[in-house]
This record gives C-alpha cells, structure tokens and sequence, in this order.
C-alpha cells in the first residue's frame, strides 16, 4: 500500500464521516474523539491480525489503514472467537482485550445496522466472551503529609484563588469526581449539616456529609466569593477577578496539577483522592455500604476494591516471620 493511500485512509478513519459506507468508519463516527483515537487503533490491531500481521511490527499509519480493508461483515461467530484467542495469546492485559473486543462488537453492529450481517449472524458473532480478571485501581494514596502540604500551599497563596483551591482541594478530599466538582453549585453546599448535595454519573444525586475541615475551606472561599446563586467554585483571572460561571472538568484537573506540583509531591491524580477517601474511610472501620453511597458507586465490589484492609493485614502477616539475612561484615 502506497504511503499516499496510507494517508487518505487514515484521514479518512480519523474524520470517520457518517456517511461513509464502511461499518469501520459508521462505528468510528458514533464515538468521540479521544475514544475513536483508542478504539480505532484496538481495530488495526485486530485488522492487522486478521490479515496475517504482528500489530507490533507495522508502521502504526500502516497498521491503521489495514481497518478499511477487512470485510468486518464476513466475521461469523467461530472467526470471532479466533480473534479472542489471538489476542489472549499476544495481550495480558484482560482490560486491554476486552476493549479491543468491544471495538469489535462495535463494528459488527455497524455492519449489522447497514444491512451487511442478519440478525442471527451479527447476534452470534456479538456473543464472544470477555476475558475475565481483576486489577487493582490505578493510582495511589496520599499521605496525610502530602494532602497537609497541598492545603498548606493554598494558605500561603491570599488571592482569591488560594481560598478557591483550598475549597476544590476540600471537595476532591471528600471523594468527588472532577466533573462533580465542576458541577456544584452554592445552592448544592448545606453548611449546617455540613454536606453537599452531589450529582454523579448518570444523573444519579447523592448526599455526601463532610468534616469540619472540608466546611472550614469551603467556608473560607464563600466569604470572598460571595452568596450569589451559581456556580459554587468559579474561575479567578489572574487579576484576582471572580468569575461568575462554573469551571470545567479539566480547569478542576489543571488546578490540582499546579497546587501539586507547587507542593513537590511526586505524580499523583485526581482520581487518587477518592482511592484515598475511600481507603481511610474503610481502614477507620466504616460500613463498606455507607462508603459506596458516599462514592456514589453503583455497585458495592467496585468500592471494594480500595478496600486496603486486605493489604494491611497481608503486610502485618509477612512481618511475623523474618529473613535470616544480617548485611554483609
């Protein structure tokens, strides 16, 4: 394949028209940009087995121009199932395969839906099992140390926005998501309980109660900030101007970054504050029913999985036998 073919392929798969023809490019269409950018390379890897390649040994602009040349509507039930193991035989990963085979599924229902599968082969084909396995939450926990160090970089800073990080830093330390975050308002913030009215994923509201020190600084940023109805943390110009609108999802995550960094702590997330949050709340002896509601998760094992009891008692239970090994003389 010509690398000028190579090219308008792959602008092609990246611009994913609607109206292209190919179930690849219906499938790719339907998703967002940075899930078509994943998903599509799941599908080269798959092309590129199912045309007899290594997906490591391509060139990755080559690997993908390989998603228009598969006929994705002749993939039936057993061709399916190899295509599993192939990538059992290549992937550890159980979370890596299972995506590509959801990017798999994707297409055959495109192809489906254009009238190229029926309904019994596409159903068939679609009924590939998943690869089962466990992993643990990415991330890590932070320290009591590194959350004091963050909230102390906050009090240093006497702009406004130092009183506004320390309210975000606060929200983020009682478990909330960065689009949670984002999306409270000073309506949502009951300071006589003290707790937050939250929405999270799926529109679903919860009540989530906080400490004293979370109400502390949110209190604090109030008081600059204001009792105007709206978005309860707003951006702040570097002049110190407030403005009244709601930060996105990134500027949550962008703040965390820059309060982090300010404070020297190694790489960490987000998302570790709620590994964190939920990881104390267990160890502390918190009903594992009551976190999951305070998580907002909708299933008890995903809390679970921060439970870090297990780990402890794993450590302390290494710790009653010892190395005969005395260093070297």
């Amino acid at each position: 394949m010509s690398g000028a073919i190579i090219d308008s392929t792959n602008r092609a798969i990246d611009k994913a028209g609607t109206g292209q023809n190919s179930p690849a490019l219906a499938y790719l269409a339907g998703l967002k940009e940075r899930s078509r950018r994943v998903l599509g390379d799941d599908l080269a890897d798959i092309a590129a087995l199912l045309m007899g390649h290594e997906p490591a040994e391509l060139d990755p602009k080559e690997r993908r121009a390989l998603i228009l040349t598969v006929p994705w509507h002749e993939i039936k039930v057993d061709k399916a199932n190899g295509i599993r193991a192939m990538l059992l035989e290549r992937y550890t990963s159980h979370n890596t395969i299972n995506r590509k085979l959801s990017a798999l599924r994707g297409v055959l229902k495109a192809a489906w839906e254009q009238g190229l599968m029926s309904g019994e082969e596409y159903y068939r084909a679609i009924s590939v099992k998943t690869v089962k396995g466990e992993s643990l939450p990415a991330g890590r926990d932070l320290a009591q140390g590194e959350r004091t160090a963050l909230f102390d970089v906050c009090a240093r800073d006497n702009s406004p926005a130092g009183y506004r990080d320390a309210a975000l830093l606060a929200c983020a330390d009682e478990g909330l998501r960065r689009s949670e975050i984002a999306g409270l308002s000073l309506a949502d913030y009951d300071p006589d309980i003290p707790a937050l009215t939250v929405i999270g994923k799926g529109g679903k509201a919860r009540i989530v109660q906080i400490n004293p020190g979370s109400a502390r600084a949110i209190n604090d940023w109030i008081e600059i900030r204001g009792n105007e109805p709206g978005a309860l943390l707003q951006p702040v110009r570097q002049t110190g101007v407030i403005e009244r609108r709601h930060m996105t999802a990134q500027a949550v995550y962008n703040v965390i970054k820059k309060r982090g960094d300010q404070a020297g702590l190694k790489d960490f997330s987000p998302h570790d504050f709620r590994r964190t949050y939920a990881g104390d709340l267990l160890s502390a002896g918190a009903d594992i029913v009551t976190v999951q509601k305070l998580m907002g998760h909708s299933d008890v094992t995903t809390t679970a999985r921060y439970d870090r009891r297990p780990e402890e008692a794993k450590r302390k239970a290494a710790n009653l036998r010892m190395t005969p090994y005395r260093g070297r003389h």
